[in-house]
């Protein structure tokens, strides 16, 4: 037995903590303080009329059968409903088929995805045997969803792709890679995880795509993309996408990209135009479920997100919610990628009126026809009150937001 292992828990003779334990962990069976973090955001900021500029108005008048598309991808598009492109597909996939390196900034639910998968695709079905695309995004739900829209942008195209993501099972995944994949669909630490283990090649990657690049980089997965990039020797394109960009961040985007060509459809820190934003203040002592319960005697709250700041307000506020009657599901990290999957699902097909999320649904979670995003709680930053209410109000189509301020 090891007389030694825990030293370092042991009260000193006096019954007080020892310095060691004074400075550093607390001891045994005693929980560390948690500090209380207190939003910062001006709640004057988040009331604006929503300005659509148009019925579809993230879309541009350019038609895709203008570029040159194999007709195979172009009657995929066409069977989606996919017709003109939108502003920074328009911008973007003519440059992209170039094979230029690209940044690209762009609001929630105006046609990313399809802006770096298009011209994938492409190139892809050009030489299938040598061509590898590696995505990269920072939550699970959208990895998913990115490999969901590349497959049927892909249909009968015999291009294979694969989603790894943390919460499944690590040895399904070495047999996927036991097979050449166009396409690898992925979030940080379950790449670098089949990296490390020697199963994912990343020196025979062609193109990346990093998505939602200033998420990952805000979630503390600035090392993992340095290690993810480093191996990748054959690379010789890359794109960043993203909502939002941050000056601090330059510096890491200039050594990722090779004289890009940027798209900046907005501003990198603006809300969606189609959103109409809404603050109700919540006076002490109010109870602020009433106030919520009352908000959904209105019809017109038919397909709802609500957000939490805290896993243990978000299950509280979901089980108070179907007591009430009001069918909601939910979802947070503590929770099982089968059981976010589920979750999605029912909300997709309207099993349940209501999500509720922390902020890992604020990106990624494409559902069409949400109709409103409730902040239950007010958000820590302005990039995560964008990213949250940019899940209504999409492909050109009006939603509401409402910000609950205590």
């Amino acid at each position: 037995m090891n007389t030694n292992s825990n030293r370092n828990s042991r009260p000193s003779r006096n019954g007080r903590p020892s310095a060691h334990q004074s400075k550093g962990r607390p001891a045994q069976g005693q929980r560390s303080p948690k500090k209380k973090m207190v939003s910062k955001l001006d709640p004057n900021l988040l009331v604006k009329k929503a300005q659509p500029s148009g019925s579809a108005g993230f879309k541009s008048e350019t038609h895709f059968d203008s570029l040159d598309l194999s007709s195979k991808l172009l009657q995929n598009l066409v069977s989606k409903g996919y017709q003109t492109m939108t502003y920074i597909q328009e911008q973007s996939v003519p440059a992209l088929l170039e094979g230029r390196d690209l940044m690209g900034i762009s609001n929630t639910g105006s046609g990313k995805t399809g802006a770096f998968l298009i011209p994938i695709i492409e190139q892809a079905q050009l030489d299938p045997r040598n061509f590898t695309a590696l995505i990269v995004t920072p939550t699970r739900e959208l990895a998913l969803q990115i490999e969901e829209e590349f497959v049927s942008l892909s249909r009968g195209m015999n291009l294979y792709s694969a989603t790894f993501i943390g919460g499944t099972n690590i040895n399904t995944d070495i047999k996927t890679l036991g097979r050449k994949l166009q396409i690898i669909v992925g979030t940080p630490g379950r790449l670098l995880d089949l990296y490390h283990r020697k199963f994912l090649k990343l020196n025979q990657v062609n193109t990346l795509v990093l998505d939602e690049f200033d998420r990952m980089l805000d979630m503390g997965f600035v090392n993992d993309v340095k290690k993810l990039v480093a191996p990748m020797s054959k690379r010789n394109q890359t794109m960043l996408f993203s909502a939002t960009l941050e000056p601090s961040q330059k510096s890491l985007i200039s050594s990722l990209l090779n004289n890009p060509v940027e798209v900046k459809v907005n501003s990198g820190g603006t809300t969606s135009e189609n959103v109409d934003q809404e603050v109700i203040r919540v006076p002490d002592g109010q109870d602020k479920f009433e106030v919520l319960e009352n908000l959904f005697r209105k019809d017109d709250l038919d397909k709802v997100i609500i957000f939490t700041e805290t896993k243990r307000i978000a299950d509280k506020l979901s089980k108070k919610l179907n007591h009430s009657g009001i069918k909601s599901g939910l979802i947070h990290g503590n929770k099982s990628q089968n059981f976010r999957n589920r979750t999605i699902d029912e909300f997709k097909t309207g099993m349940t009126r209501v999500l509720v999320a922390t902020d890992v649904a604020a990106r990624g979670i494409d559902v069409a026809d949400v109709t409103h995003v409730i902040n239950y709680q007010l958000p820590m930053s302005m990039d995560s009150y964008i990213h949250r209410i940019g899940r209504t109000g999409r492909a050109g189509k009006t939603g509401k937001a409402i910000t609950f301020v205590n």
